[in-house]
């Protein structure tokens, strides 16, 4: 799953969306498809700026661009709304966390849609060290998602991937957890594996590496930058 379009830490393409220019969002789309994407991630995360309509632009754009699937990607339910009423097919929502108004919030979302959901597996209490309790808000949003009528294989679990460099075992404990989403749950996984090198050097090696390590314990998708030939 692609990821560049994101205007997070990316200052001149947020200034550009905000105002209503895609030329960046088309450039990054047509480069990440022609590197080999399955998917793209689109999220229009800018401070201030109109999100729901941003975003609805921004997907309308990628679609007329390529049939890969797109990955709507806001922490925003009314953006989430928005980019689902003019997505054209099933479309990936990024994401649902295992807080209660979260969850009632978005599922009725995804199920009118019949979209597939990434549940987060972090809730009220924040995101957890514990690989238990990470397991058990997965579980817990898998069986809300079921309640609401969204089939099992429609939630895609992320496990969350922590930097290393700030949480010491956050590396060991996300390799368990896509090992346990896979063997116990029979579900497929997605997370961000750059996270796990912020602030460190050599990024693009370490993201290699760890990428070789979480696809031998299962898991099944990434949220990525298909630009860097190593992570492809």
């Amino acid at each position: 799953i692609g990821e560049r379009i994101n205007p997070t830490g990316r200052k001149l393409l947020a200034a550009e969306m905000a105002e209503g220019d895609y030329s960046r969002v088309e450039s990054d789309a047509l480069a990440q498809v022609e590197a080999g994407a399955h998917m793209l991630d689109v999220n229009a995360g800018i401070p201030m700026a109109d999100e729901p309509r941003i975003l609805a632009e921004a997907i309308q754009l990628v679609q007329s661009l390529t049939n890969v699937p797109l990955s709507i990607d806001s922490s925003i339910v009314e953006a989430l709304e928005s980019g689902l009423a003019v997505y054209k097919g099933k479309a990936l929502v990024n994401s649902v966390t295992g807080e209660e108004e979260r969850l009632e919030s978005v599922l009725p979302l995804v199920k009118k849609h019949g979209a597939v959901v990434v549940a987060i597996c972090n809730d009220e209490e924040g995101i957890s060290e514990d690989v238990e309790k990470r397991f058990a808000v997965a579980k817990k949003i898998v069986e809300r998602a079921v309640d609401h009528g969204i089939p099992r294989e429609d939630v895609v679990v992320d496990p969350l991937v922590m930097p290393v460099g700030a949480v010491g075992n956050s590396g060991k404990a996300a390799l368990t957890l896509v090992r346990r989403i896979r063997e116990e749950l029979k579900l497929n996984t997605t997370c961000g594996a750059s996270n796990v090198s912020f602030g460190l050097p050599n990024r693009v090696e370490l993201n290699g590496a760890f990428m070789s390590m979480l696809i031998g314990a299962g898991l099944t998708s990434a949220i990525v930058n298909p630009l860097h030939p190593e992570i492809m």
